[in-house]
């Protein structure tokens, strides 16, 4: 589950205070990077101001035309609203996020069954019951067959409005950080 802003802030700032005497105690640098909720180039400038070496960007690439997924997966995210996005069991009980579908609908209604294990990816799932098969679920998701699968997605995927080249993505992630930076100063 993603973090609001100030939850992750809070996080990144508690992991630094116990990282600091490691860093100390061995003269080496130990980078903690940011995730969960970063959406834009303000969001970037905050955590790396808290002193995060780094961020993890995930949902804002999901919409570019260089992500692999299948440009119907894109396009559930350019069309879902905060109210399609809802916290899913995975077969082997762990949370996630994703867009509803009629797929999941059905999940919820116990209608999906696996019949057969594909692959035997994970050794605690069993097909006997599961009530869907992940790994094949998220592989016809990829492929754009959103009726047999569905996508995960951060708390922020309602707010991805158009499928863009990364270079523009990355153009606009920093104007926000320079925007944010100028703020700081001022």
């Amino acid at each position: 589950m993603e973090l609001e802003a100030n939850e992750l802030s809070s996080l990144v700032a508690g992991v630094l205070d116990v990282v600091r005497p490691y860093e100390r105690t061995h003269s080496r640098a130990i980078p903690v990077l940011a995730a969960g909720g970063i959406f834009s180039g303000s969001d970037i400038h905050e955590m790396l101001q808290l002193g995060a070496a780094g961020v993890q960007m995930a949902t804002r690439f999901v919409a570019t035309d260089e992500c692999d997924a299948d440009l119907a997966f894109k396009q559930a995210y350019v069309d879902c609203g905060l109210d399609d996005l809802t916290i899913i069991d995975s077969p082997l009980g762990l949370p996630g996020r994703a867009i509803g579908n009629s797929f999941l609908a059905d999940v919820a209604r116990g209608v999906r069954r696996p019949t057969h294990c594909p692959w035997h990816c994970l050794s605690m799932c069993n097909a006997e019951t599961s009530p869907y098969c992940i790994a094949r679920a998220l592989t016809n998701a990829k492929e754009g067959n959103l009726g047999e699968g569905f996508a995960f997605a951060g708390a922020n995927a309602h707010r991805v409005k158009e499928i863009v080249p990364v270079a523009e993505l990355v153009s606009e992630l920093e104007a926000q950080y320079a925007i944010a930076q100028c703020i700081q100063v001022a």
